[in-house]
């Protein structure tokens, strides 16, 4: 049966549509405000933030760095300084506490084009789709380590999305601009959250990063699912809700523990009946008294 209401919208009636998109516009509010502080110096000669998304120096005090560009760099046998291995310790263990994939769905520009690709698609009724593996981004993870490695070069940050986003917009887009309108007809016409959910080597590397990460989202009122289907429909990463909403036979609890959820909060968002919530990822126990309680699949296929 064709579907003839869009994701949400039962929620959008039930809680309004504010709390219907909260985590959404504050993702879209944080992305924009990270790249505007970057583009304050550049554009208006304010430097609160010094350098890029790669590395950068906060009010000449916070040095942040991006730990798979600093990982290329060690490979490619370069000798970062002191404080750019800082950076990368302070990235580490902020993502190590929120979800390597926070990055993805917080910080990283090019997820509001594949996002604006998903939503053009859905409103025009594109379903035909290329079947592309998950597992794909992380041999292109391994791909540009060992190249990184036998050729003395970053050679994955001439090409990488984000990098060239981020540097056609403060040195003019260029050839730029052909690199992210191919994300965005990849997501729009090849494949369903081809790029994100299939093929960045970037995600890959932040979701080995939070594996065990805490902050977690949690279906504590799972058995308020009235399987309308909303949340999958949304998520950038579907196959991490069903271990925790459906698994309940099963001995599974109720925290999304697979390392692919990008902390998003679109299921919360679109849920009317409130299963969702941003949690820890400490008491998750089984709803069936005595059974043990399992990683999701997710993990499991890390390890």
């Amino acid at each position: 049966m064709k579907r003839t209401t869009r994701p949400g919208a039962e929620a959008v009636a039930v809680k309004g549509r504010w709390s219907a998109n909260r985590w959404l516009l504050a993702r879209r509010f944080t992305q924009l405000s990270i790249l505007g502080l970057f583009m304050l110096g550049p554009w208006f000669g304010i430097w609160l933030v010094k350098g890029n998304l790669n590395a950068s120096l906060t009010l000449d005090i916070l040095p942040l760095t991006d730990p798979y560009v600093l990982l290329q760099s060690l490979l490619a046998g370069h000798r970062p300084e002191m404080v750019a291995i800082t950076g990368a310790l302070i990235v580490t263990a902020f993502y190590l506490l929120v979800g390597g994939r926070v990055y993805c769905a917080w910080v990283c520009p090019v997820n509001i084009v594949t996002d604006t690709a998903h939503w053009l698609r859905e409103r025009l009724g594109i379903t035909g789709a290329a079947r592309l593996s998950s597992t794909a981004r992380y041999w292109i993870l391994a791909a540009s380590l060992l190249l990184a490695l036998f050729s003395g070069a970053l050679v994955w940050e001439f090409v990488n999305p984000v990098s060239m986003l981020h540097r056609g917009l403060i040195f003019g887009m260029g050839l730029a601009w052909l690199l992210v309108l191919a994300v965005f007809l990849l997501d729009f016409l090849v494949s369903r959250r081809a790029w994100c959910g299939h093929l960045c080597p970037v995600g890959a590397f932040y979701s080995l990063l939070g594996v065990r990460s805490l902050l977690r989202v949690r279906a504590d009122q799972r058995e308020q699912c009235d399987d309308c289907m909303d949340c999958f429909l949304v998520c950038p990463e579907p196959k991490v809700i069903r271990p925790a909403l459906k698994g309940a036979d099963k001995g599974i609890g109720p925290v999304i523990t697979s390392a692919n959820c990008t902390n998003c909060g679109r299921c919360i968002d679109v849920c009317a009946k409130d299963v969702f919530r941003f949690g820890s990822r400490f008491g998750n126990r089984a709803d069936k008294p005595g059974q043990t309680t399992h990683q999701s699949l997710g993990v499991e296929a890390l390890r």
